[in-house]
């Protein structure tokens, strides 16, 4: 290889290497994990607001089971398939 190439070459790499490195150390550091670390998740289920409108569309209705739908005419959130 020619030394002028080389001696070119050389500190390319190496520079691409250096600033790669420091890409890689600032978007998968250790600051990076620490937003899905610090949040919490509660178990209870959430209220939803306001009432609950079942779909009453024909398309919809063929598809479902009478145990839902008995929960729909009900006026309650479904929580059978």
């Amino acid at each position: 290889m020619n030394s002028i190439r080389r001696s070119v070459l050389v500190p390319l790499v190496a520079g691409a290497t250096l600033v790669g490195g420091i890409v890689g150390a600032t978007a998968f550091g250790a600051d990076a994990g620490n937003a899905q670390a610090t949040t919490t998740t509660t178990s209870s289920p959430s209220t939803p607001s306001g009432t609950f409108k079942p779909n009453e569309d024909p398309t919809h209705e063929a598809g479902e089971s009478a145990a839902r739908e008995a929960q729909e005419d009900a006026g309650q959130l479904p929580t059978v398939p």
